[in-house]
């Protein structure tokens, strides 16, 4: 049983303000990357070994990059969720996983229906933070395609996308909101961004 808390989740202060911090965080994963390798680049000439320096820090940076900066810009894709759908309450899962594969929630939406979400871009423990509700998390989305989880309060929003990729029908109710605000893309595939 669900329980609608707002008319849609950017509604409630705190959820806000866990975007912002989000923004924040993945602007400075993009800032940590590409900052040195740039400074050191811009002191090529003026400093002895800043062109080792220079390499080092690029192929160490190199791989990571592009996926910070993806992330970065796919923030919005939160912020368009948490516009457009309302926060609802529901029980959930944390099922153990073998290290380095990806963190996984499970919700079970009805009887019939255990939606496991990936959390991206990067694993987040969310049922470690600080959180007085462990077995119970915040949802705003569709649960055919993915959407935002928080811990209870909203204060630490995260996109989810399905953990094993499937094609729904497409049409039916909710799904054209789901293609607007970028959750499954008009073939009726769940984006995975």
């Amino acid at each position: 049983m669900s329980v609608t808390l707002t008319k849609a989740a950017w509604d409630h202060p705190p959820t806000v303000v866990g975007y912002k911090r989000l923004a924040a965080r993945r602007l400075g994963w993009v800032l940590s990357l590409g900052g040195p390798p740039l400074a050191a680049l811009a002191c090529i000439n003026l400093v002895p070994h800043a062109g080792l320096a220079f390499a080092l820090m690029t192929m160490l940076a190199a791989p990571l990059f592009p996926w910070v900066t993806i992330a970065y810009f796919r923030r919005r894709r939160v912020a368009t969720v948490l516009k457009s759908y309302p926060w609802r309450e529901w029980p959930c899962r944390h099922p153990r996983r073998p290290p380095g594969s990806p963190s996984t929630i499970a919700i079970p939406f009805d009887e019939g229906f255990t939606a496991t979400f990936r959390i991206i871009p990067l694993p987040v423990p969310l049922a470690t933070l600080e959180d007085s509700h462990p077995e119970r998390i915040w949802f705003a989305g569709d649960p055919r395609f993915g959407g935002v989880v928080s811990p209870v309060g909203g204060h630490y929003p995260v996109r989810v996308v399905p953990h094993t990729p499937r094609r729904e029908e497409c049409g039916g109710e909710g799904f054209e909101l789901a293609r607007r605000v970028g959750l499954v893309r008009g073939s009726g595939k769940a984006t995975r961004t």
